[in-house]
């Protein structure tokens, strides 16, 4: 009889290896879902919901876009940047018809107190509690103005998240429980939209020309490059190579985790030839390190996680070793070129 094994997908992988109430990164979720269906997109927010795992946007690319569509997300962005009153919109807008309409709608009470009505599944509770709350999805849908989603949207989003919290609220603090149900839903039309114009595969692309440049100019200047100096080679801002710079690390961070393992030796004689190669890479490390100053071995542990940890950027050096960032940069430079020699 022929046996069929089914592999998890990398998505699946990573959030199976999550905690419940933890966060993950809006981007790299996205990137890990290059080409997958919508079920399968579905599938992935649903299994965030579960284990309440919040997606965070923060670093989120901007969406480009075109025509009509641009200019609106762009009009909106201005709006909600310089807060200007939305009654500037053409008397017919979707936008002023909603806000005019919201603020006709008392919202008078204490959330917290129908929170308790709620909870003993008091008749009228969860209508109150909506009406209450829907000032407050505006102004969280304000925070995802720019991501390619029309606020119109956002804040249709953020009432779905609205009534799904009021589903599901079993206590405690009612105001941030409705903040994260409103907060996933509205990111989640974020990553679909996203999906959709295919961002994950220039994402991916972003993150390849991020590697090769590094290298690049690492060699060429025989130091680690300033974000300033990455930015103009791949010719992005300096926050969007930031952003990209942090999917490249979780992505790096991923990989270590989830890289499938080849075909495994008995456990003893495995276990083995890992701790031999393990040995003689630290011996090496431990070798070149030893022609430096104590502080300048020091310096390169900490800035490339040679004990095991996380790479740390110059700034988190500077603070570590009581020094200004850029004397890190420099005594990392230096210290590179003598192990060169």
């Amino acid at each position: 009889m022929t046996e069929f094994t089914f592999e998890d997908s990398r998505w699946e992988q990573m959030l199976a290896s999550l905690g419940e109430n933890t966060r993950v990164s809006g981007a790299q979720l996205l990137q890990l879902l290059e080409g997958a269906s919508e079920a399968e997109l579905q599938d992935a927010l649903s299994c965030l919901a579960q284990k309440h795992i919040a997606l965070d946007m923060t670093d989120f690319p901007v969406l480009p876009s075109g025509g009509a569509t641009a200019q609106r997300l762009k009009l909106e962005q201005e709006l909600v940047e310089k807060n200007i009153s939305f009654e500037g919109l053409e008397e017919n807008d979707p936008l002023r018809l909603y806000m005019e309409e919201l603020a006709s709608v008392p919202a008078a009470g204490d959330p917290n107190v129908i929170a308790l009505e709620l909870a003993e599944g008091k008749d009228g509770a969860r209508e109150r509690l909506i009406e209450l709350m829907l000032g407050r999805a505006v102004e969280l849908a304000k925070e995802y103005v720019g991501k390619g989603v029309l606020l119109t949207d956002l804040i249709q989003e953020a009432s779905l998240g609205l009534w799904e919290a009021t589903e599901n609220y079993d206590g405690g603090d009612i105001g941030v429980f409705c903040d994260w149900w409103m907060r996933q839903y509205m990111a989640g039309a974020v990553i679909q939209q996203a999906s959709a114009l295919g961002m994950g595969q220039k994402l991916r692309q972003a993150m390849d020309d991020y590697r090769t440049v590094d290298e690049k100019l690492l060699a060429e200047l025989g130091r680690n490059p300033t974000e300033e100096e990455l930015a103009e080679a791949l010719h992005m801002s300096v926050q969007e190579t930031k952003t990209v710079a942090s999917m490249v690390a979780n992505a790096r961070a991923m990989n270590r985790v989830h890289t499938p393992e080849p075909e495994q030796l008995p456990q003893e004689e495995d276990q083995a030839v890992e701790d031999t190669a393990y040995f003689q890479m630290r011996s090496r490390v431990q070798e070149l390190l030893s022609g430096l100053s104590p502080e300048d071995a020091k310096l390169l542990t900490l800035r490339y996680g040679l004990e095991g940890g996380q790479p740390l950027e110059p700034a988190q050096v500077a603070v570590k070793l009581g020094i200004p960032a850029n004397e890190v940069i420099k005594r990392e430079a230096a210290a590179l070129a003598k192990l060169r020699q």
